[in-house]
């Protein structure tokens, strides 16, 4: 095996597993930023097809849609249909839909893939870490024991076993067997 070359230029002992889709992401890839000429990303997905913008589920005022950028395989994001940035722009009904939809999203999440446990977030606002700061949406991240191994901890790589496209089918399919 050869050397790799270090962040210097300099070989060194390290070996290397690159994730270069991420960076397109990183700077501004489907993201409404200053300068980028991009429309909202969670306005335009519900004029999908479900296939197409990769729809989990519909519901009256949010939606259940595949992560583009998952952190884990199955990571989901229920966003609103409204374009709203802040949780208190909501209304009763629409944290209520958002919170049903991301309890169901729980639900399908162990009964298709046996997820064991989940991590929860909505970032609000971009200092907080939100990609698309303008559009509140929550993340649900399923977890699996022994799923946080080496490669995202030292390669800062995640694999993920299935295609996106896979897994929004599994979970649609999924989504009405739940009650």
């Amino acid at each position: 095996m050869s050397e790799l070359t270090g962040g210097a230029g300099m070989p060194d002992s390290w070996s290397r597993l690159w994730a270069p889709h991420r960076m397109s992401y990183l700077d501004g890839e489907n993201r409404p930023l200053p300068g980028n000429d991009v429309a909202c990303p969670f306005c335009a997905v519900p004029s999908m097809s479900d296939e197409e913008g990769l729809v989990v589920f519909r519901g009256k005022e949010a939606y259940v849609v595949m992560n583009l950028y998952p952190y884990n395989a199955g990571h989901v994001l229920v966003c609103a249909y409204r374009h709203v940035a802040d949780l208190t722009d909501l209304s009763i009904s629409e944290r209520n839909e958002i919170a049903e939809l991301t309890a169901q999203s729980m639900k399908v999440l162990r009964k298709v893939s046996n997820a064991s446990g989940f991590n929860l977030g909505m970032n609000q606002g971009a200092v907080s870490g939100a990609g698309v700061a303008a559009h509140i949406h929550q993340h649900v991240v399923p977890r699996w024991a022994g799923d946080a191994n080496f490669m995202p901890i030292i390669g800062q790589t995640k694999v993920l076993p299935q295609l996106l496209q896979d897994t929004r089918s599994a979970l649609a399919a999924g989504w009405n067997e739940i009650n």
